[in-house]
Protein backbone atom coordinates (compact mmCIF):
# COMPACT_ATOMS: atom_id res chain seq x y z
CA UNK A 1 0.00 0.00 0.00
CA UNK A 2 2.83 2.47 1.12
CA UNK A 3 4.82 2.23 -2.34
CA UNK A 4 1.85 2.39 -4.34
CA UNK A 5 0.55 5.24 -2.69
CA UNK A 6 4.20 6.90 -3.12
CA UNK A 7 4.49 5.94 -6.67
CA UNK A 8 0.93 8.21 -7.02
CA UNK A 9 2.28 10.95 -5.66
CA UNK A 10 5.21 11.11 -7.61
CA UNK A 11 2.56 10.91 -10.51
CA UNK A 12 0.46 13.52 -9.64
CA UNK A 13 3.48 16.09 -8.68
CA UNK A 14 3.98 15.81 -12.69
CA UNK A 15 0.57 17.70 -12.77
CA UNK A 16 0.50 20.34 -10.00
CA UNK A 17 2.21 23.69 -10.46
CA UNK A 18 5.15 23.23 -7.69
CA UNK A 19 5.86 27.12 -8.45
CA UNK A 20 9.35 27.62 -7.00
CA UNK A 21 9.16 25.03 -5.45
CA UNK A 22 11.33 21.65 -5.54
CA UNK A 23 9.98 18.68 -4.41
CA UNK A 24 10.96 14.63 -5.42
CA UNK A 25 12.37 11.63 -3.67
CA UNK A 26 16.03 11.89 -2.89
CA UNK A 27 16.99 8.68 -5.05
CA UNK A 28 15.21 6.04 -7.13
CA UNK A 29 16.61 3.28 -4.39
CA UNK A 30 14.94 5.01 -1.58
CA UNK A 31 11.35 6.54 -2.46
CA UNK A 32 10.70 7.03 1.14
CA UNK A 33 13.39 10.00 1.85
CA UNK A 34 11.99 13.28 -0.35
CA UNK A 35 14.14 16.51 -0.41
CA UNK A 36 12.24 19.81 -1.27
CA UNK A 37 13.79 23.16 -1.54
CA UNK A 38 11.17 26.13 -0.48
CA UNK A 39 12.16 29.59 -1.72
CA UNK A 40 11.36 32.30 0.64
CA UNK A 41 8.08 33.60 -0.19
CA UNK A 42 7.96 37.32 -1.15
CA UNK A 43 7.19 39.88 1.15
CA UNK A 44 8.68 38.03 4.16
CA UNK A 45 11.54 38.41 6.34
CA UNK A 46 12.65 35.33 4.86
CA UNK A 47 12.82 37.07 0.84
CA UNK A 48 15.55 36.08 -0.99
CA UNK A 49 16.50 32.48 0.68
CA UNK A 50 16.25 29.33 -0.30
CA UNK A 51 15.63 26.37 2.58
CA UNK A 52 16.11 23.15 2.02
CA UNK A 53 13.65 20.22 4.04
CA UNK A 54 14.05 16.70 4.24
CA UNK A 55 10.44 14.72 4.56
CA UNK A 56 11.02 10.83 5.75
CA UNK A 57 7.96 8.48 5.09
CA UNK A 58 6.71 5.98 7.65
CA UNK A 59 6.48 2.43 6.53
CA UNK A 60 2.60 2.54 7.37
CA UNK A 61 2.29 6.29 4.87
CA UNK A 62 -0.40 7.25 4.33
CA UNK A 63 -2.04 6.45 7.90
CA UNK A 64 1.21 7.85 9.45
CA UNK A 65 1.96 11.39 9.17
CA UNK A 66 5.86 12.40 7.88
CA UNK A 67 8.39 13.76 9.59
CA UNK A 68 10.23 17.03 8.11
CA UNK A 69 13.13 18.64 9.26
CA UNK A 70 15.09 22.05 7.97
CA UNK A 71 18.58 21.14 6.76
CA UNK A 72 18.99 24.73 6.41
CA UNK A 73 19.07 27.45 9.81
CA UNK A 74 16.19 29.45 10.02
CA UNK A 75 15.32 32.27 12.21
CA UNK A 76 12.19 30.89 13.15
CA UNK A 77 9.31 30.28 16.50
CA UNK A 78 8.21 26.95 14.89
CA UNK A 79 11.42 25.42 14.00
CA UNK A 80 14.14 24.56 16.36
CA UNK A 81 17.79 24.60 16.14
CA UNK A 82 17.71 21.04 14.87
CA UNK A 83 15.07 21.91 12.18
CA UNK A 84 12.26 19.99 13.94
CA UNK A 85 9.25 21.44 12.97
CA UNK A 86 6.11 22.06 14.66
CA UNK A 87 2.53 22.22 12.71
CA UNK A 88 -0.57 21.17 13.05
CA UNK A 89 -0.99 19.00 10.29
CA UNK A 90 2.14 16.75 11.40
CA UNK A 91 0.41 16.19 14.67
CA UNK A 92 -3.23 15.19 15.48
CA UNK A 93 -4.50 17.47 12.01
CA UNK A 94 -2.96 14.75 9.90
CA UNK A 95 -4.76 13.14 7.39
CA UNK A 96 -4.90 9.98 5.20
CA UNK A 97 -6.31 12.22 2.14
CA UNK A 98 -2.74 14.71 2.95
CA UNK A 99 0.09 14.04 0.42
CA UNK A 100 3.76 15.01 0.91
CA UNK A 101 2.93 17.95 -1.64
CA UNK A 102 0.37 19.67 0.70
CA UNK A 103 2.78 19.10 3.66
CA UNK A 104 5.35 21.19 1.75
CA UNK A 105 2.72 23.80 0.64
CA UNK A 106 1.85 24.30 4.86
CA UNK A 107 5.82 24.84 5.13
CA UNK A 108 5.70 27.46 2.25
CA UNK A 109 2.84 29.35 4.64
CA UNK A 110 4.34 28.61 7.65
CA UNK A 111 7.45 31.25 6.48
CA UNK A 112 4.88 33.98 6.07
CA UNK A 113 2.47 33.27 9.08
CA UNK A 114 4.33 31.64 12.04
CA UNK A 115 1.82 30.50 15.10
CA UNK A 116 2.93 32.06 18.09
CA UNK A 117 0.42 30.29 19.93
CA UNK A 118 1.86 26.92 19.50
CA UNK A 119 5.57 27.80 19.24
CA UNK A 120 8.56 25.33 19.42
CA UNK A 121 10.86 28.04 20.57
CA UNK A 122 9.16 30.50 23.09
CA UNK A 123 12.15 33.07 23.07
CA UNK A 124 11.11 33.97 19.52
CA UNK A 125 8.21 33.79 19.77
CA UNK A 126 7.77 36.50 22.39
CA UNK A 127 10.40 38.44 20.71
CA UNK A 128 8.08 38.39 17.42
CA UNK A 129 4.98 39.80 19.87
CA UNK A 130 7.28 42.28 21.70
CA UNK A 131 9.89 43.36 19.46
CA UNK A 132 8.92 42.73 15.67
CA UNK A 133 11.79 44.88 14.15
CA UNK A 134 14.31 43.18 16.21
CA UNK A 135 12.88 39.48 15.05
CA UNK A 136 12.76 40.71 11.52
CA UNK A 137 16.30 42.58 11.36
CA UNK A 138 17.47 39.03 12.95
CA UNK A 139 15.27 36.50 10.70
CA UNK A 140 16.98 38.57 7.82
CA UNK A 141 20.85 38.43 9.21
CA UNK A 142 20.26 34.21 9.09
CA UNK A 143 18.83 34.54 5.68
CA UNK A 144 22.44 36.46 4.47
CA UNK A 145 24.25 33.88 6.80
CA UNK A 146 22.71 30.36 5.80
CA UNK A 147 20.07 30.88 3.28
CA UNK A 148 21.53 32.62 0.27
CA UNK A 149 21.00 30.30 -2.73
CA UNK A 150 24.32 29.17 -4.04
CA UNK A 151 25.20 30.21 -7.54
CA UNK A 152 25.02 28.01 -10.34
CA UNK A 153 28.78 27.12 -11.91
CA UNK A 154 28.99 29.17 -15.17
CA UNK A 155 29.77 26.87 -18.63
CA UNK A 156 31.91 28.97 -20.59
CA UNK A 157 31.14 27.59 -24.51
CA UNK A 158 34.10 25.77 -26.27
CA UNK A 159 35.08 28.28 -29.08
CA UNK A 160 35.03 25.83 -32.29
CA UNK A 161 38.24 24.85 -33.72
CA UNK A 162 40.20 27.38 -36.19
CA UNK A 163 40.17 25.86 -39.92
CA UNK A 164 43.84 25.80 -39.29
CA UNK A 165 43.77 23.73 -36.46
CA UNK A 166 40.93 22.05 -37.42
CA UNK A 167 42.84 20.55 -40.66
CA UNK A 168 46.18 20.41 -38.82
CA UNK A 169 44.23 17.60 -36.58
CA UNK A 170 42.95 16.09 -39.76
CA UNK A 171 45.81 15.70 -41.38
CA UNK A 172 48.00 14.56 -38.07
CA UNK A 173 44.71 11.66 -37.96
CA UNK A 174 45.16 10.86 -41.50
CA UNK A 175 49.01 10.76 -41.19
CA UNK A 176 48.94 8.06 -38.14
CA UNK A 177 46.99 5.60 -40.47
CA UNK A 178 49.09 2.91 -41.64
CA UNK A 179 49.67 2.68 -45.20
CA UNK A 180 49.97 -0.32 -46.97
CA UNK A 181 53.86 -1.60 -47.47
CA UNK A 182 53.24 -1.97 -51.74
CA UNK A 183 52.00 2.04 -51.68
CA UNK A 184 55.23 3.29 -49.60
CA UNK A 185 57.46 1.22 -51.81
CA UNK A 186 59.09 3.73 -54.39
CA UNK A 187 59.58 1.82 -57.76
CA UNK A 188 63.36 1.12 -58.40
CA UNK A 189 64.52 2.85 -61.71
CA UNK A 190 65.50 1.03 -64.78
CA UNK A 191 68.53 1.52 -66.57
CA UNK A 192 68.53 0.76 -70.58
CA UNK A 193 70.66 -2.06 -71.31
CA UNK A 194 71.43 -0.47 -74.89
CA UNK A 195 75.29 0.45 -74.93
CA UNK A 196 76.09 4.18 -75.91
CA UNK A 197 77.74 4.47 -79.23
CA UNK A 198 80.30 7.30 -79.52
CA UNK A 199 80.42 8.58 -82.78
CA UNK A 200 84.07 9.07 -84.42
CA UNK A 201 85.13 12.67 -84.09
CA UNK A 202 84.93 14.28 -87.59
CA UNK A 203 88.48 15.84 -88.38
CA UNK A 204 88.28 19.69 -88.70
CA UNK A 205 88.86 21.35 -92.27
CA UNK A 206 92.04 23.44 -92.08
CA UNK A 207 92.53 26.28 -92.85
CA UNK A 208 94.21 27.35 -96.58
CA UNK A 209 95.67 30.13 -94.73
CA UNK A 210 96.69 29.20 -91.57
CA UNK A 211 98.51 25.80 -93.40
CA UNK A 212 100.00 28.30 -95.69
CA UNK A 213 101.75 30.19 -93.12
CA UNK A 214 102.82 27.06 -90.70
CA UNK A 215 104.13 24.53 -94.06
CA UNK A 216 108.13 25.89 -94.36
CA UNK A 217 109.59 25.73 -97.62
CA UNK A 218 112.97 24.89 -98.46
CA UNK A 219 114.72 26.10 -101.38
CA UNK A 220 118.03 23.41 -102.36
CA UNK A 221 120.74 24.99 -103.55
CA UNK A 222 122.81 22.78 -105.82
CA UNK A 223 125.79 23.36 -107.78
CA UNK A 224 124.94 20.71 -110.49
CA UNK A 225 121.48 22.49 -111.06
CA UNK A 226 120.43 26.03 -112.17
CA UNK A 227 117.37 25.65 -110.72
CA UNK A 228 115.77 26.21 -107.54
CA UNK A 229 113.15 23.71 -105.96
CA UNK A 230 110.63 25.16 -103.69
CA UNK A 231 109.31 22.32 -101.72
CA UNK A 232 105.82 23.48 -99.93
CA UNK A 233 104.79 20.02 -97.53
CA UNK A 234 106.43 17.76 -99.21
CA UNK A 235 105.54 18.52 -102.82
CA UNK A 236 107.58 21.44 -105.45
CA UNK A 237 105.66 23.90 -106.06
CA UNK A 238 107.50 26.08 -108.26
CA UNK A 239 111.36 26.69 -109.82
CA UNK A 240 113.29 29.25 -109.77
CA UNK A 241 117.18 30.63 -110.81
CA UNK A 242 119.63 28.89 -108.40
CA UNK A 243 122.00 31.57 -105.84
CA UNK A 244 125.31 30.62 -107.91
CA UNK A 245 128.38 31.26 -105.28
CA UNK A 246 131.46 33.39 -105.62
CA UNK A 247 134.10 32.05 -107.97
CA UNK A 248 136.41 32.20 -104.55
CA UNK A 249 134.39 28.98 -103.18
CA UNK A 250 133.26 30.90 -100.12
CA UNK A 251 130.06 31.56 -98.98
CA UNK A 252 128.38 35.00 -99.03
CA UNK A 253 126.67 33.76 -95.79
CA UNK A 254 125.28 30.97 -94.07
CA UNK A 255 122.23 29.39 -94.60
CA UNK A 256 119.31 32.20 -94.49
CA UNK A 257 115.72 32.12 -93.60
CA UNK A 258 113.40 34.58 -94.79
CA UNK A 259 110.64 35.75 -92.90
CA UNK A 260 107.13 36.93 -94.17
CA UNK A 261 107.40 40.15 -96.23
CA UNK A 262 111.18 39.73 -97.20
CA UNK A 263 112.73 40.06 -101.06
CA UNK A 264 112.26 37.35 -103.65
CA UNK A 265 113.85 34.36 -102.75
CA UNK A 266 114.86 33.45 -106.78
CA UNK A 267 113.13 34.01 -109.62
CA UNK A 268 110.36 31.45 -109.01
CA UNK A 269 107.03 32.44 -106.89
CA UNK A 270 108.01 31.45 -103.16
CA UNK A 271 108.79 35.28 -103.34
CA UNK A 272 105.51 36.10 -103.14
CA UNK A 273 104.39 33.87 -100.97
CA UNK A 274 103.35 35.57 -97.55
CA UNK A 275 103.81 33.97 -94.04
CA UNK A 276 106.10 31.19 -94.90
CA UNK A 277 109.46 30.69 -94.09
CA UNK A 278 112.46 29.91 -97.20
CA UNK A 279 115.43 28.01 -96.35
CA UNK A 280 118.50 28.14 -98.48
CA UNK A 281 121.51 25.29 -97.87
CA UNK A 282 124.74 26.36 -99.09
CA UNK A 283 126.90 23.72 -100.48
Amino acid sequence: MTMKRIHREIADLKKEDLGNISLAPKSDDDPLVWTALIPGPEGSVYQGGLFEAEVTLPHDYPFTAPKVQFITRIYHMNINERGNVCIDILKHNWSPALSVFKVILSLSSLLTDPNPSDPLVPSIASEYLKKRATHDETARKWVQLYALPQPKPVQLPVPPKPKAVADLTLARANSSTPVPSSSRSTPARTTSSTPLVRSPARPRPQSRTGSAAATPIEINDSDDDDAVEIVSGGASTSTGTKRRRSEGGGDHGPARKRGPGAGGAGAGGAGRLQGEVVIIEDD
